[in-house]
């Protein structure tokens, strides 16, 4: 009994400690598109926001594809540089922003070469949509099957 006792509170002692740890470079970054595209789908629906994020270009981030820079650096130029007042002043908006500007430093200063671009697909950045690209020695190796 006081052995199970000792392992369940080591078990619980274990788990908190771990939730404690710093996250890393790339889980940030993971968890900080995750946001923003939530927030992108929250502004969307919203009746106060909707007409604002219609201007927006499409976009679907992708951390692990190597056209994520480019399409964040215009994202943002867009953010702020919105037709109206209105919709620049939102909080909501200001918060989007804030959130696309943070990204794009941790993916340029903070995890530079930290970060493994696994795709070069720009275009999967505004469809959503990946289209596996096979190198020349993958396409080789699948023809010759």
């Amino acid at each position: 009994m006081k052995l199970a006792a000792v392992a369940l509170v080591f078990f619980i002692n274990f788990l908190w400690t771990a939730k404690c740890a710093p996250p890393t470079c790339y889980s940030r970054v993971l968890g900080l598109s995750k946001e923003i595209m939530d927030m992108l789908d929250k502004l969307q629906k919203h009746p106060r926001t909707k007409t604002c994020v219609e201007v927006l270009p499409k976009m679907y981030l992708d951390v692990h594809n190597s056209c994520v820079m480019p399409k964040l650096r215009d994202f943002l130029y867009v953010v702020e540089n919105l037709p109206t007042q209105y919709c620049r002043e939102r909080p909501r908006i200001l918060l989007l922003k804030r959130k696309v500007r943070n990204l794009y430093i941790i993916i340029n200063r903070i995890c530079y070469r930290d970060l493994v671009f696994f795709t070069d697909d720009c275009e999967a950045l505004e469809t959503g949509q990946s289209s596996p690209r096979y190198g020349e020695d993958r396409l080789q190796l699948l023809e010759e099957r």
